[in-house]
Parts: structure tokens; C-alpha cells; sequence
């Protein structure tokens, strides 16, 4: 499955159990938030943070970490999540959408890459 053919707003509606898809660019990661379906038409989540390195031969290659999460978890894992973000954000504010990066990073934030190069076939 490639992300490349999303529209517009940034997701896309497809068929199989595949249901819909968003992703979110956030420096050198991106996340895709997938909803999917079950054989039985009932939907869960997954979420994929996905990060681009570059190996010694100087290929680009992605780690890909995913999570499932189902109906029945919504609440408690919004919740929890939403605790913890206040927490951090309660003890240690920063500017929004100031993000530290060394030099590397700088130039790569400004030039973004299109999702046609992540391959998620493997997972």
C-alpha cells in the first residue's frame, strides 16, 4: 500500500479493510492514522509513526512502529493520553510549533519528501 494518492485534505477513502487514512508530518516522522475494518465490518485503529533514516550505503529506510487500538479503548486511551499531554504541558510549556533541530534536521523540515516512497507492504 502506498500513500501517495491522497487528496486534498490530506486522506483518502478506499476499499477492502482499508476505511480511511490520515497522515500527520511532523519533522522527521510521520504518522498515519489508518481506521480498518474487520471481516465482520467492525472498525478498529492503527497508528504507524514512521521515520526516515539513511544507512551507510546512503539508502533511505523507514522504521515503522505500529499499535492497534480497538473500540472498547477509545476512552481510556484518549483519556490517558490527554492526561499525560496536559502533564507535560503543565511542567515544561514551549512555544508552539518550535521544534529543536540540528542542522540536518533544519534543511529537511523545509523541504518535505511526498509519501509515494513509504512502503508499508512489509508490515
Amino acid at each position: 500500500m502506498y500513500y501517495e494518492d491522497y487528496d486534498n485534505a490530506g486522506f483518502q477513502d478506499r476499499n477492502g479493510d482499508d476505511v480511511y487514512s490520515k497522515p500527520v508530518r511532523a519533522g522527521k516522522r510521520t504518522y498515519f492514522f489508518d481506521v480498518k475494518a474487520t471481516k465482520g465490518n467492525d472498525y478498529y485503529l492503527t497508528i504507524t509513526e514512521s521515520k526516515r533514516r539513511i544507512e551507510r550505503d546512503g539508502r533511505y529506510v523507514y522504521d515503522k512502529h505500529k499499535i492497534f487500538l480497538y473500540k472498547e479503548d477509545f476512552d481510556k486511551f484518549a483519556d490517558g493520553l490527554q492526561e499525560v499531554v496536559n502533564y507535560i504541558r503543565e511542567r515544561c510549556p514551549a512555544e508552539p510549533d518550535v521544534q529543536p533541530a540540528g542542522p540536518a534536521e533544519a534543511s529537511e523540515q523545509t523541504a518535505p519528501t511526498p509519501f509515494s516512497d513509504v512502503n508499508f507492504e512489509e508490515l
